[in-house]
């Protein structure tokens, strides 16, 4: 189902140590923007990068509003030149299907929305359920694609009364090469991912990023038959960077983590520009993976006729469920 390991190590360590992200310089003047995950890493950098470039307004969603209050004033204090009402600071908590759908609520007052950059997931070695799925299930894939999906209709108002197009990006992961969906297989994916008995606690973060470059691809794939006002959505990874996504580690485990992100992390600012990336992507971009801020092939298994059918399985299965949080929410696409 996957690459091999010796190639994908390969390339990994050629994009670590002899890439380097470009450094966003295309302005965001009039746009307004929505960060989810950003009072830290990758989603505050990002943030930081989106105010430098004169965007109009930029949203920090995040679960603490305490916390995203302390990211805006770092922001801020970087920024002396930038006005306070260009950062607005919204709860969203992914754990919550209400949260995720009173934060797209919200949204829809906006004046316009141009680009969305969902960055919030977890990453857990406890086996936890949110909204009765398993905890990273329901953050990374669920919620997110909720959010999404909640958010299209206002993006694309957006496309239609100011000539433009949006962009929704998520971020996903090259673990993707590395992995195998055993879930996929069967014949409910969402129940056996929600099976606490065999469940693999190595595995479970690069499986929903997979899910989400599967989601991406559909959804573009249907947008363009929707023949609605356009939207890029796309999907990147920005390598492994600088994060506090390993802070459930102890001991010895922590501490080889630490020492291997020495060696091979990218500074989480690095990492960042991939997210910029995202969203300043022409339409090539649309339905596809991007690493090192350029278009290239996500694994063999996602290209496959395999990955194909899993991709369609996993699609009619993934709106089934949202429409029993969202009703109606199928007639976004």
């Amino acid at each position: 189902m996957s690459n091999s390991i010796f190639s994908v190590v390969r390339s990994f360590l050629y994009s670590q140590f002899l890439v380097t992200p470009v450094y966003p310089t295309k302005p965001f003047q009039g746009q307004t923007i929505i960060v989810t995950g950003s009072n830290t890493g990758l989603g505050f950098e990002a943030a930081q990068h989106f105010v430098r470039l004169n965007a109009s307004k930029v949203i920090l969603a995040v679960r603490s509003t305490s916390k995203g209050e302390t990211a805006k004033a770092s922001i801020l204090s970087s920024h002396p030149k930038i006005s306070a009402s260009t950062i607005e600071v919204w709860p969203l908590d992914l754990s919550s299907y209400e949260s995720v759908k009173a934060f797209a609520e919200k949204a829809n007052g906006l004046e316009r929305l141009d680009a969305v950059v969902e960055n919030a997931g977890i990453m857990t070695k406890v086996w936890t359920e949110f909204e009765g799925m398993e905890s990273t299930v329901t953050t990374n894939v669920i919620s997110t694609e909720l959010l999404a999906l909640l958010l299209l209709p206002k993006m694309r108002e957006t496309a239609s009364r100011f000539n433009v197009v949006p962009r929704l990006s998520i971020v996903t992961s090259d673990l993707h090469f590395v992995i195998r969906f055993e879930e996929g297989k069967e014949d409910d994916i969402y129940a056996a991912l929600n099976r606490k008995e065999g469940w693999n606690v190595n595995s479970r973060y690069a499986v929903t990023k997979l899910m989400e470059i599967f989601f991406v691809r559909e959804l573009a794939k249907r947008m363009d038959d929707s023949k609605k006002p356009k939207v890029i959505v796309n999907c990147m990874t920005p390598g492994a960077c600088m994060s506090d996504f390993n802070r459930e580690s102890k001991g010895l485990e922590k501490r080889l983590f630490e020492f291997l992100a020495f060696l091979l992390a990218r500074s989480t600012e690095v990492g960042s520009r991939t997210l910029v990336a995202g969203i300043t992507a022409d339409e090539e971009s649309h339905g596809a993976y991007m690493a090192d801020c350029i278009v290239t092939s996500p694994s063999k298994f996602v290209l496959s006729d395999d990955g194909a059918t899993m991709q369609k399985k996993l699609w009619d299965q993934t709106i089934k469920l949202l429409e029993s949080i969202q009703p109606g929410i199928a007639k976004n696409v």
